[in-house]
Order: structure tokens, then sequence, then C-alpha cells
């Protein structure tokens, strides 16, 4: 059992999605999940509501999933509520991974997390989210890239998102962390407050196909990130105002209003996961059949 290991080993080893012998040792983040949960549920009483949208998800297929980003307590709160019996893997900013000496970069590798550079195409990050996500591991990733409200750069929306999911071939999951917001504010002293975990259902990309091809990526993320904030408000998704939480992204409440998008389930594409990966191993073992023949 290591103590120490390499960031980038990490960063490529598994965790929690296809049986691998290749995997991040569980024993710290089992040990962070006690501890900080512990601590967690003690401080701020929290819940999770709708769990059950996320382990549809397990031993069937990988799922990206999203969150507006109120608080550092956010990525917290992705993480412990996917635990036990799941992992997120998170994309967090590279710049992270480097403070307190390292140290925080060796917890947050070990928990399963891995770097984006912030503000360009980081395709190794964007690959090494899809091979995670091909092996049917959950990838968590805050699409608004900055705490709202905490610093002076403008929310802005990423579409690195939609393709991610659309390189991977997997839904998008939108979930909010309600109450996070209220616990430390500038000038204040810190507070306790309730927090929930509340998940919503999943997105595909393939259902905005009625889009012209350049619009659809932007589009899929601006409408998941939508559904994050209409859980986190509680209101429908089209009471959100986009326009006003995003003042210099593209609004495409007129499109969505004329077009309504399909409901879908995690549970219903989570079994049509299971039954492609069935069919594919049919005719892969119907192969073998006729080539001993």
């Amino acid at each position: 059992m290591s103590l120490f290991l390499k960031y980038e080993d990490m960063w490529d080893m598994d965790l929690g999605g296809e049986p691998s012998k290749k995997e991040i040792p569980h024993w710290f983040g089992n040990l962070a999940w006690v501890v900080v949960g512990g601590l967690c549920k003690l401080l701020f009483r929290y819940r999770v509501d709708n769990r059950q949208k996320l382990r549809a998800f397990q031993n069937a297929e990988g799922a990206i999933v999203i969150c507006n980003h109120t608080s550092f307590f956010d990525v917290v709160f992705m993480y412990l509520a996917a635990r036990p019996s799941q992992w997120v893997r998170l994309m967090g900013r590279d710049s992270l991974f480097d403070n307190a000496g390292g140290l925080l970069g060796q917890i947050l590798s070990r928990v399963g997390a891995f770097p984006v550079k912030r503000d360009t195409a980081d395709m190794t990050s964007i690959k090494r989210a899809v091979r995670m996500l091909k092996r049917q591991e959950l990838v968590g990733i805050l699409p608004e890239g900055t705490r709202r409200g905490k610093s002076n750069r403008v929310p802005e929306i990423h579409a690195g998102v939609a393709m991610i999911a659309r390189m991977a071939k997997v839904p998008i999951l939108p979930m909010t962390v309600r109450g996070v917001e209220k616990i430390k504010n500038k000038g204040e002293r810190v507070h306790f407050p309730k927090v929930t975990v509340d998940y919503g259902d999943p997105i595909l990309l393939a259902d905005f196909d009625f889009l012209p091809k350049e619009d659809r990526l932007e589009a899929c993320s601006w409408y998941a990130l939508r559904e994050c904030f209409a859980l986190f408000y509680q209101v429908p998704a089209a009471e959100v105002d986009m326009k006003a939480l995003f003042p210099d992204s593209r609004d495409f409440a007129p499109v969505f209003a004329e077009h309504a998008l399909p409901h879908h389930t995690s549970e219903e594409l989570a079994e049509a996961a299971r039954a492609k990966a069935a069919a594919k191993a049919s005719r892969s073992e119907r192969g073998g059949e006729t080539k001993d023949a």
C-alpha cells in the first residue's frame, strides 16, 4: 500500500467503473468519505434527494454529472453524494493540484480528481475524461468554470461538457447542491446551513439533432445547466432566467420553448445500455463460434 503515488499515474488509473486491476487504491478515498462525510453530516445535516437517478448507471454505463457552481463545497458534496458504492472523477482546474506544496494535489488525485487547464481546449483532459466514461465511470464537471459571485469573472457556459458527452456517447446528469452558497460570504462569519443534494433527469446529446450542427454542443450545455439551476431554485426549467445568469451567453430559451425535448429516465437509459452491451457480447460470441467452425 503506497502512501504517495505520482499524480499522472493516478489520473490515468481506473476508479469505480468496469472491474480493473489498475485502480487507484481505495483506502484513502474510503477514509476521506468517512471523515469528511461524517463532519459534513454533523455540521450541515446534508441529505441526498433522488440519488436513484445516479445509482441507475452503476454497472451499466458512464455518465457526466454536472452542477452549478456557488461554493468550493459543491465538489465536496458531489463526491460525498455518490459514495460509498460509486465514485465521481472530478475535473478541477490544474492550479489546485499545486496548492499546499502539492499536498492538495495528492489528496485530490487519491479520490479520483484530475486536472484541466482553464480557458483552453485541453485535449489531454478531455481524452482522459472520455476514456473514464467509456469504462462506465462517472465524471463530475462544473460547466461554469468558476464560483458564481465569488470572483470578478463573468459567468459563462463552457460547451466542453457536451463535446465530451458526444465523444464518449454517454448521457449528462444534472444535479445541484442547495445551501452551500450560505456557508461563507465575504465579510461574514461561517454559517452551518442545512445542505441538500438533488439529482435531475439525464440528457442525451442526440436529442439536439434538430439544431444546426454548429449550435448543438452550445445548446446542449446551456440546456443541461438550466436543468441544474431549475433544481437549485426548485422551479420549472422554463422559469429559469438564463439571460440574467449568463448575460454574455446566447439565450436558447426561445428555441426550447418551441421545441420540447423528449424526457428520459436514468433507469431507461441504463437498461438500454445493458441491452446494447448484451447484444454486442452475443455478436462477438457468435463470431467466435463461426471462426471455430
